[in-house]
């Protein structure tokens, strides 16, 4: 097991238990914002943990590995149409509030550039996606470079043309409004 995760030696089910709670939050986070589903986010993380269960052994490197399966089962899950369909719901607000219409107008606006913000991350290669979200989910360039098997030394460049290629399409998505 990797030393920063695991620590001393411990029996396979205590590890399991260890890593779920270390990184659970943090798995479903990310794929979270790779789909834009809560509960597609989370079927997908629990069921990484049940196949790492199944699998009877931690990975050498349990991030990577966690975050590899989670990400083929996102693109199965993709390809296959078994995406859960977002149900919207309308709140029905009194009109004679303005605080009330001001909340939900800030809401229009933030779910409105959350559903843009995905649009556009769809758009990109995966390995940009991934890179972008696992950064802003806090992984050091060294975690970076090693969940996703690239150099550490190329993590920075590779982020950069990533941030760049989200921003400018961004942009051209926000011109077509």
């Amino acid at each position: 097991p990797a030393p920063e995760l695991m620590g001393p030696e411990l029996p396979f089910e205590d590890a399991v238990s260890q890593l779920f709670r270390q990184k659970f939050a943090s798995l479903f986070r990310y794929l979270y914002r790779l789909c834009g589903d809560a509960d597609l986010a989370s079927d997908l993380a629990q069921e990484a943990f049940v196949r790492l269960y199944e699998r009877g052994s931690v990975p050498q490197e349990p991030l990577r590995w966690l975050i590899t399966v989670t990400t083929n089962l996102y693109r199965d899950a993709e390809r296959t149409g078994r995406r859960h369909a977002r149900i919207s719901t309308s709140q029905q607000v009194d009109p004679s509030s303005h605080a009330e219409a001001a909340s939900v107008d800030n809401q229009l606006i933030a779910r409105e550039t959350r559903d843009r913000v995905r649009a556009v991350l769809a758009t990109l290669p995966l390995r940009d996606r991934q890179l972008l979200l696992l950064r802003h989910e806090g992984y050091s360039y060294r975690e970076l470079g090693r969940i996703l098997g690239i150099q550490e030394t190329s993590v920075g460049t590779l982020l950069l043309r990533a941030t760049r290629a989200f921003h400018a399409a961004f942009l051209a998505a926000g011109s077509h409004e």
